[in-house]
């Protein structure tokens, strides 16, 4: 009898600790602080609606994002302001230098929007949602110019890349385009990708001759090569091509909505004035 009692009351121990958990992990999640429940996974447009504020995370550089005094400013910053302003949200904005950290926020959730300028690859494509085109750009070759008519570090033609050394920002999508250009001029060029520095750091590094060469979008180079004059980027190694910003393939709303916000705010005054104020 005694026997048959302790191994009761062993199952009723174990019935009471098992409901005790189950009490406990309801708790947890009734209890949990607002908005903790959409933490660390991608959102679509109700969600942010729901929360009243969009999170994006952008470049800090003279054309997307920057601080000037005690104002902020940048192409894409004004964009992001506008598109919350219109819907009524607010603008939580996250300055990123590297690219994959800015693909690794948006995956984990950190992020709703990507807006850099990103170049539509077919690479890109087959992992994030691409919105229609906000500007036009394409991507130079950062170098320094010709100490002499024999320089020979200086690069004339496309030609002359291969067997030299080219720094671009961590997960660049200028990558692809440097790898077709191995394909067309049938050499190996070495890639140095950078993960701690963006596209302006790259052109000073240049500039000051701890690098040879470095890839970036021809109007950021425009900016940076006003103040550095020792700084040639007159090569071009792309076509004008079409820049967008990026969201995660779970958020297939949140991008209809750009789209038709970006389509009839480019029709205005208001992103003809923005446009003018960052691109030459």
């Amino acid at each position: 009898m005694k026997t048959y009692l302790k191994k009761h009351q062993s199952w009723v121990y174990a019935g009471i600790s098992v409901i005790g958990l189950f009490v406990l992990l309801i708790a947890t999640f009734t209890f949990r602080q607002p908005g903790e429940r959409s933490k660390n996974r991608t959102r679509d447009y109700a969600e942010i609606v729901a929360s009243d504020t969009i999170r994006a995370t952008t470049e800090y550089n003279s054309i997307s994002y920057f601080v000037e005094g005690d104002t902020m400013a940048g192409f894409n910053y004004e964009l992001l302001q506008a598109f919350s302003r219109d819907h009524h949200l607010k603008a939580d904005i996250h300055p990123q230098m590297a690219f994959d950290k800015c693909l690794e926020g948006l995956a984990q959730g950190r992020y709703d929007i990507i807006a850099n300028g990103i170049l539509g690859t077919s690479e890109l494509k087959d992992s994030l949602l691409l919105t229609v085109p906000i500007a036009l750009s394409r991507q130079v070759l950062v170098q320094r110019k010709p100490v002499s008519e024999q320089d020979t570090m200086y690069i004339e033609s496309l030609l002359d890349l291969g067997g030299k050394t080219v720094h671009v920002v961590k997960d660049s999508p200028c990558i692809l385009r440097i790898r077709n250009i191995e394909d067309e001029i049938g050499d190996t060029i070495y890639i140095k990708e950078i993960e701690k520095y963006g596209a302006e750091q790259l052109i000073s590094l240049v500039a000051y001759g701890d690098i040879d060469y470095a890839v970036c979008e021809e109007n950021i180079a425009e900016i940076v090569a006003d103040s550095i004059p020792q700084i040639d980027i007159s090569t071009a190694i792309s076509f004008t091509q079409f820049y967008c910003w990026a969201v995660s393939k779970n958020s297939p709303v949140l991008l209809d909505t750009l789209n038709t916000w970006i389509e009839q705010f480019k029709k205005g005054k208001e992103y003809k004035k923005i446009y003018r104020k960052y691109y030459k």
